[in-house]
């Protein structure tokens, strides 16, 4: 008959290797650790410890029975957190947001679940139309989007503000706008609307429309667009995010502007859904780091109306 206690002695064993200290640790007696490794390998019908004297090594099928039982009990906990919405670090989180978000969020999320083995995310990197959809779906329990809907079963909520960025080829020495109509633009999914929200603020006796700029080229995946820069075919406005995750973040340069201006992240849910508290723990974890990061000691920005 299956007996997790039986499962939970052995693993004590393996890892403290002894009889003494693992009877000490369960608080049971010496005979009664023995009695339960007795009692698996009766029901496992296989040996699971070559005995010398005091002294034991694992069998080939003990060695099966240690990695099986600390699955089995890791799984255990995992599910016993994921029924408690109040856990600050433990349970499942489901996850979507753009790239320009994902590239810093997601490596984040890693580090975080090593600090918290009781956590697990599934993250997916989509447009913001996609995680409009996943979210009304039940795919994901919260979402990262860059721009509002009109969805009445949805809610957002502002969370972040992260600075847009006028990124130049690194050898680019020109200042004005006509130097980066010179240039000309390299687009991606959202670049029209950074570039045209950045350009206005800092050029507003000359810029009129993105149409002043030659197009160099398009790509929807944020994190190449770099690439392109990088090799002098053209200037882009992005997210900070991406500039500092970028592989190529030494081949261009950020041109200094007197104006800032940000991009609002707003959060999604279903209209009505109670968050765990996991996932509120999680975004302000992040969002503290980041705000250090950019702002330090300085105010930070409030979020646009």
């Amino acid at each position: 008959m299956f007996n997790a206690q039986y499962f939970r002695t052995f693993i004590t064993l393996v890892e403290t290797g002894s009889f003494t200290h693992t009877a000490r640790r369960l608080d049971m007696t010496q005979p009664g650790v023995s009695q339960h490794i007795r009692k698996l390998e009766q029901y496992l019908d296989k040996p699971l410890l070559n005995r010398q004297g005091r002294r034991f090594a694992l069998t080939e099928t003990g060695r099966r029975a240690y990695d099986y039982a600390v699955k089995l009990f890791a799984e255990h906990e995992h599910f016993r957190h994921s029924l408690d919405d109040d856990s600050l670090h433990a349970g499942d989180c489901r996850i979507a947001s753009p790239g320009s978000v994902g590239l810093m969020f997601y490596p984040f999320i890693l580090g975080y679940q090593q600090m918290h083995p009781g956590l697990t995310v599934s993250y997916s990197f989509a447009f913001n139309h996609d995680i409009v959809k996943d979210v009304l779906t039940g795919r994901y329990d919260l979402g990262i989007v860059t721009e509002l809907t009109n969805q009445p079963d949805l809610e957002h909520e502002p969370w972040h503000q992260e600075p847009l960025c006028l990124v130049v080829p690194a050898d680019f020495a020109g200042t004005t706008l006509n130097d980066l109509m010179a240039l000309g633009f390299m687009n991606y999914s959202n670049g029209i609307n950074h570039a045209s929200q950045l350009l206005r603020a800092n050029f507003p006796g000359e810029f009129r429309t993105m149409n002043q700029f030659p197009k160099q080229g398009y790509t929807n995946e944020v994190a190449m667009v770099l690439d392109a820069v990088a090799r002098g075919l053209g200037f882009t406005v992005i997210s900070r995010l991406v500039l500092e995750t970028s592989p190529w973040q030494r081949q261009v340069k950020e041109l200094a502007l007197p104006q800032h201006v940000y991009e609002t992240l707003y959060i999604v849910t279903r209209a009505g859904a109670e968050m765990p508290r996991r996932y509120t723990q999680l975004l302000e974890d992040f969002r503290e780091q980041r705000r250090n990061t950019l702002y330090g000691l300085s105010e930070e920005p409030e979020f646009d109306a």
